[in-house]
Parts: C-alpha cells; structure tokens; sequence
C-alpha cells in the first residue's frame, strides 16, 4: 500500500502534476502494486518554502523550477532491485514526455506492516 507525496514549486499545470503521479503509479504497478491501490498527495509550495540545491550532489544538468521531489512510503521489505526497477521505470516515462529525470529525486520510505491501517482501525499484517 504505497503512499506517494510528490512536492513541487508553484505555480505547476494540472498536466505537469498528473504526468508525475501516473508515471509514479505506473512504475509502482510493474513492481507488483495493485492499480487500485492509489493514495497520492500534491504538494505545490512557494519557492521560499521549498528550497533545492540545483546541483548537489552530482545532478548531470542544473535543476530548474521543474524540480520534482517524490516520497514513497512502501511495505517493509521490498527489495533493492525492486526499488531500482520502479526507479528505472518512472524515469524512463517522464523522459519519454520530455522530464528532464536530473530534475528527480525519490526517496523511499519502509514502513512496518503492523504499522498500516488502512481502514476502519484494521491491521491486516499485524
């Protein structure tokens, strides 16, 4: 049950954030997510509240406004191939709509699973 936040610098087009969130849903889904399973959250901030440094620690070309940064809360125990997958796949689907990936950065978070509820005060896993 990944919960995705990606945090973007306003003003951002409805287009350029539904491109993010299905290339991230999409890449999730190759790794075994249930397409159903989608809980996503858009935060678009002021420039002075969201500061980047465009070039640490070894981005290839500068970042710009387009700066994108994803957080994916996962199940414990995905593995490291896993994530590089999802990683390779997202990628490669917004480079395919013209993304500049160098303006990506992804962090993965593990979650234990007796630390999900996700309804009704249920532990499904605990």
């Amino acid at each position: 049950m990944p919960i995705v936040t990606i945090t973007v610098t306003k003003p951002k087009s409805r287009e350029f954030k539904t491109q993010v969130l299905m290339a991230v849903h999409a890449a999730l889904c190759t790794a075994g997510v249930d397409p159903r399973d989608r809980f996503h959250r858009v935060l678009e901030l002021d420039a002075d509240d969201f500061r980047f440094d465009a070039s640490f620690p070894d981005v290839k070309t500068m970042r710009t406004s387009d700066f994108v940064l994803v957080e994916i809360q996962l199940g414990a125990g995905r593995s490291v191939k896993v994530k590089k997958d999802i990683l390779a796949h997202l990628t490669h689907s917004l480079s395919q709509t013209g993304f500049d990936p160098e303006n990506l950065m992804v962090v993965f978070q593990d979650i234990a699973w007796e630390n999900w509820s996700p309804a009704g005060g249920r532990v499904p896993h605990g």
